[in-house]
């Protein structure tokens, strides 16, 4: 199955040798699953033609704010609307469950509680899921259609299920414990408070539950359903 990688960031260019960019991180995540990947890299205005060029779509992290004011965030929109309208399958991870949200009718804002950054526990299908997360925005109003299916004290939007269409999430399951640990060496410092950049670190080794997110996101792409 053909998945079509809508890359909206790059991986900071001092961590690309050790966890490529955003493309390979994806493949690696999702490997072994039955999917293979296109990506178009929108962040630098390349767009594919339209939703008929791959049988699945995913849209990627990235460190802007699905609310600014970029060229490549206006026509994001419109695939989006245009995918959503087709019936292909269509997943979103963090600034990805944002910008889906958006470009449907939701709202995201920058979150007055602060980050969310490491590893961190989502209810989902009535079982606990250990997820990595990078986050300060969030989903604050959820698109009409749109069913909240994983949320917690700090997250209230966490997942959405746009039934036959789309699943997104505001973690981040394909963020594995050496890309977390680059990212808090690199891009924490000065920008996530100390003390959650301690915490987060000192759970580095602790398991996660990426495999179930990888299985769940594919069956998804195949079947358009979580469970």
């Amino acid at each position: 199955m053909k998945i079509g990688l809508l890359q909206t960031g790059h991986v900071d260019p001092a961590l690309q040798d050790e966890n490529g960019n955003y493309p390979e991180i994806f493949a690696r995540f999702l490997s072994g699953r039955g999917l293979t990947f296109e990506n178009h890299a929108v962040v630098d205005g390349v767009f594919p033609p339209g939703p008929e060029a791959a049988d699945g779509w995913l849209i990627t992290g990235s460190k802007f704010g699905a609310y600014e004011d970029l060229p490549w965030i206006a026509p994001l929109e419109n695939l989006i609307r245009e995918i959503h309208a087709s019936g292909k399958p269509m997943v979103g991870i963090c600034f990805g469950h944002q910008i889906i949200a958006q470009a449907l009718g939701g709202r995201v804002e920058r979150f007055a509680g602060g980050w969310a950054v490491g590893r961190h526990a989502y209810p989902l299908l009535g079982e606990s899921h250990a997820i990595n997360a990078w986050h300060q925005d969030q989903v604050v109003a959820v698109p009409e259609g749109a069913q909240v299916v994983s949320s917690t004290a700090f997250c209230a939007n966490a997942a959405l299920l746009y039934p036959g269409h789309a699943f997104t999430m505001q973690p981040h399951p394909e963020i594995d414990s050496t890309y977390l640990r680059g990212l808090l060496e690199v891009r924490a410092p000065g920008v996530v408070p100390d003390d959650l950049r301690a915490a987060a670190a000192a759970q580095l080794d602790a398991p996660t539950d990426s495999a179930r997110l990888a299985d769940m996101i594919a069956l998804f792409f195949k079947e358009k359903r979580i469970a």
